[in-house]
């Protein structure tokens, strides 16, 4: 059989943040997972990055939405079709990372510049047609 390939990315990771007199920025590059061999009995991970640069040191919070789907599953569409996937706190993948709601996790900081590691995985041996898959999460700062 031959082997089937889909290219997928978080199409784009966007923030928002509210009106306060201390001033953050938020740098963002979004999870890009590449190719996702469909017969692969790995889970397919890949990293993004939120870089958080305030004007002086304050303790805040990094919530992501859910994108398409919820916490417990996010997925990735390519038109009418689905490729479940979901991001994370953590290196082992073990924390969802969202609003802290629906099982999630929210990731606190309060350096005044810090880079956040955002680990995706899309899991193994799922059934997904040829195609361009995306979503979009929102990154939400507080402070």
């Amino acid at each position: 059989m031959k082997n089937a390939s889909i290219a997928i990315a978080v199409t784009a990771l966007t923030y928002a943040m509210p009106c306060a007199a201390l001033q953050c920025n938020l740098g963002v590059q979004g999870v890009a997972f590449g190719a996702y061999d469909v017969f692969s009995f790995q889970s397919l991970d890949s990293t993004g990055n939120i870089a958080v640069t305030c004007d002086m040191s304050t303790p805040y919070t990094i919530a992501l939405s859910a994108g398409q789907g919820s916490y417990g599953s996010r997925w990735l569409a390519s038109g009418p079709y689905r490729l479940n996937y979901n991001l994370f706190t953590d290196a082992s993948r073990a924390t969802v990372w969202g609003d802290g709601t629906g099982g999630s996790s929210t990731v606190p900081g309060s350096s005044a510049s810090t880079n956040f590691t955002v680990f995706g995985r899309i899991a193994a041996r799922q059934n997904a047609h040829v195609g361009i898959y995306g979503d979009s999460v929102t990154v939400t700062l507080t402070f």
